[in-house]
């Protein structure tokens, strides 16, 4: 078997532990210490992150989205496929290393989708983003910090407490959705999200798609139309 190479390292904007990016083959990982935080190796909870939301989305011919955390890219490529050529997806990055990398050592992983006119990479803090938008996306999808817990960075949970997730349902349009992924169950989560005022419902997922593997958690939560 081959054996896994370091290809770059980078620090977390407030966080104490830098990111590794290695590669084995065609195959790539990025790793937090000994914690294995994205693989492009598993990837099928992360599509369904997208593909559960545009299903949502169905009946809107220019949906406007917000994806939280572009890791490797299998959140945003999934909803390319199935969107119209009028949606409009932004992705905001905390770690400008991971688009570097995007763009370099797995630009074939990436394919067009950096450059699809329909999509607007910017770098910074999502939480951020969420903050300065009031009922301007249809969906905010967030796949940061492999959940609820924060695990890279502490600050991350501003984006899952009360107040951040009352944030989110701010910058969502009447009716619109926030999905969120996780590596891992969380059994208040439901009840918070009710709390923020979303109708929310709870999907546990095979993190390759089909049968098999490590269980996720994605969170489908709808803003009240009223």
């Amino acid at each position: 078997m081959l054996p896994w190479k370091l290809i770059d390292t980078t620090e977390v904007p407030g966080g104490g532990v830098p990111l590794r990016l290695m590669q084995r083959g065609q195959e790539f990982t990025i790793k937090l210490g000994q914690n294995e935080l994205m693989s492009s190796r598993l990837f099928g909870s992360e599509e369904a992150l997208a593909t559960l939301t545009c299903f949502r989305l169905k009946d809107m011919k220019a949906p406007r989205l917000l994806i939280g955390g572009y890791g490797m890219g299998f959140t945003l490529r999934a909803a390319l496929k199935v969107l119209g050529p009028k949606a409009k997806i932004t992705v905001v990055e905390l770690v400008p290393a991971i688009v570097a990398w995007a763009r370099g050592p797995m630009a074939e992983l990436s394919g067009d989708s950096l450059s699809d006119e329909r999509v607007e990479i910017v770098e910074g803090d999502v939480v951020k983003a969420i903050a300065g938008a009031r009922g301007k996306y249809d969906a905010i999808l967030l796949d940061v910090d492999n959940g609820p817990e924060g695990l890279t960075r502490k600050s991350n949970d501003a984006l899952y407490d009360l107040k951040g997730l009352r944030a989110a349902q701010a910058a969502l349009s009447p009716g619109g959705v926030l999905a969120v992924w996780s590596s891992f169950p969380y059994d208040k989560f439901t009840a918070l999200l009710g709390k923020a005022g979303f109708n929310a419902e709870e999907i546990k997922i095979r993190a390759t798609g089909t049968r098999g593997g490590a269980r996720h958690v994605i969170w489908l939560a709808t803003k009240p139309k009223i």
